[in-house]
């Protein structure tokens, strides 16, 4: 499925020293005071990004995955840091400020009101220029670090990093400062910095977590602290969901039944993602024969997604084709293609997104909504009103086409989002893929239901390695740190029972609660 395609700019290999905010009181600058205001209480959140600089588009990436979990808690807008106005940051709950390019030039009134006590989640670089401003005391120096750092802790759980990120801000917190360590970067050798840092109103993390992102990556740690930053009394909750995946009208009725039955009796709700016409052009499976099957000219398959539903299934829609009919994308077979993107596979077996497919526009994704709706009416099922894009992949078009479509109320996956979606002018030169650890409200205007564990997969396939049972445990384990989370992963019925109870028992003992994915919405 998807994976992150932006790569990290990385901050500089220069090491600076330099004197920290702490308290956002001290000279040499002298910020304004709050006084008394009539002012209405700040709401909604802002995700200030930069835009300069060879990487300057990446700016925007980062500020739609930000403003995506932000998303979770209420509306939430983006803009330019350069286009900063005094007092933005105090009429908001909270100001993300995404700091991506070395030396952004951020403008005195952001400044201002950061060291002024506007509440604000710092990520990266150029946190010097607000303590060139206004420095203060606590966090005693700042250095930009190119170790190679492969772990964070946080509440006692190590997450995954990518040294291939780049740069940290390696900061020294001053004995006795009124400053918060709240996780902590593993060196190399195994001693520890401060990863993320909290100092009156001002919460820093010392990078971008954005880039190189895995489920047991530290961008857990940024999912987490939008509670702490937006909803404080937030309960521990820990829920989980599992979805039997690229169903069609080649799957075999019996392994479908097996599943229902095995999850019905552990009182485990599922959902199912369907798609209704299968194409194997080329007899890839059929011993050269051309095949092409519907969901209507398929009863017995429609009869086992009726006891499905019976035993607690919930069914969505999973595109039409889930490819492409009498080409390959890349291969030519439906469930192994994509539907609504150009892929193919280069010559170290790795797939390589294309672009849009040719006439790509909103009208031809509706037309595919609309075909895939007829073939399920066909077949006697009701259409869904919960969407999975094939493959997890498309254009800025169709997803917001998707979005768009009456009857179609959630998308049940990660997402890919292209550079210009916030500026409305979305181009498929860069894009990022985002996994979400609860429901949010997506920068493409849909809820988006999570997957946050990825499938069990037996063999090395393309650029995707082995992931087993335990691998999916693990990463669930892992995600406990985020306090209310969704652990929700994909299981293929060919498959059958021999990995799925080990999922299920390992997720429960975990201290996880299976539930229908509609009780998130």
């Amino acid at each position: 499925m998807g994976r992150l395609e932006t790569m990290c700019r990385r901050i500089c290999a220069a090491v600076l020293a330099v004197v920290v905010l702490a308290a956002c009181s001290s000279a040499p600058g002298t910020a304004p005071g709050s006084g008394a205001s009539s002012a209405p209480p700040p709401s909604g959140v802002l995700v200030l990004y930069d835009t300069t600089g060879q990487f300057g588009d990446l700016g925007e990436l980062y500020a739609v995955q930000a403003g995506n979990l932000a998303s979770h808690f209420g509306a939430w807008e983006a803009l330019p840091v350069t286009r900063y106005t005094a007092g933005s940051a105090r009429r908001h709950r909270l100001t993300i400020y995404v700091g991506s390019t070395y030396d952004e030039p951020l403008p005195d009134a952001f400044l201002a009101d950061v060291a002024g006590g506007a509440q604000v989640l710092w990520l990266g670089a150029n946190i010097w220029q607000l303590i060139g401003r206004y420095g203060g005391t606590g966090l005693q120096s700042a250095t930009i670090d190119e170790a190679a750092v492969t772990a964070v802790r946080y509440h006692g759980t190590e997450l995954t990093r990518n040294p291939a990120a780049g740069a940290m801000v390696r900061v020294g917190i001053a004995a006795g400062a009124d400053a918060t360590t709240l996780a902590d970067a593993v060196l190399p050798g195994g001693a520890v910095a401060p990863y993320a840092v909290r100092v009156g109103h001002l919460t820093y993390l010392t990078e971008v977590p954005l880039t190189y992102v895995t489920f047991d990556d530290r961008y857990l740690i940024l999912a987490d602290l939008m509670f702490d930053l937006l909803d404080p009394a937030a309960p521990q909750r820990h829920r989980a969901l599992v979805r039997i995946e690229d169903v069609g009208p080649h799957s075999d009725p019996a392994q479908l039944r097996t599943i229902a039955d095995y999850l019905a009796a552990r009182n485990v709700p599922f959902a199912v993602a369907v798609f209704p016409v299968y194409d194997d052009a080329g007899g890839v499976y059929s011993g050269g024969v051309p095949a092409h099957k519907t969901l209507s000219g398929a009863p017995a398959v429609v009869e086992a997604l009726r006891y499905m539903v019976e035993r607690g299934g919930a069914l969505l829609m999973h595109g039409y084709t889930h490819g492409m009919a009498g080409a390959k994308n890349p291969y030519g077979v439906s469930a192994e293609d994509y539907e609504f993107y150009r892929a193919h596979v280069d010559a170290d077996g790795v797939v390589v997104l294309d672009g849009p497919v040719p006439d790509d526009s909103a009208a031809w994704a509706l037309g595919r909504l609309a075909e895939a709706r007829k073939e399920w009416t066909a077949a006697g099922l009701t259409p869904p009103d919960i969407w999975e894009f094939p493959h997890y992949t498309a254009s800025a078009a169709d997803y917001r086409a998707i979005a768009s479509a009456p009857g179609i109320r959630a998308r049940y996956e990660q997402v890919l989002y292209f550079s210009g979606v916030l500026s409305g002018a979305p181009a498929g030169t860069r894009s990022v893929s985002q996994f979400f650890p609860y429901v949010v409200d997506d920068a493409y205007g849909t809820p988006v239901i999570p997957e946050t564990l990825g499938n069990v997969a037996t063999q090395r396939f393309n650029q995707h390695g082995v992931r087993l049972g335990a691998d999916l445990l693990a990463s669930a384990r892992r995600q406990l740190v985020v306090r209310d989370n969704v652990a929700s992963f994909f299981y293929h019925p060919f498959l059958g029972l021999q990995y799925l109870p080990e999922l299920v028992d390992g997720i429960q003992q975990l201290g996880y609660t299976f539930v229908p994915a509609t009780s998130l919405l």
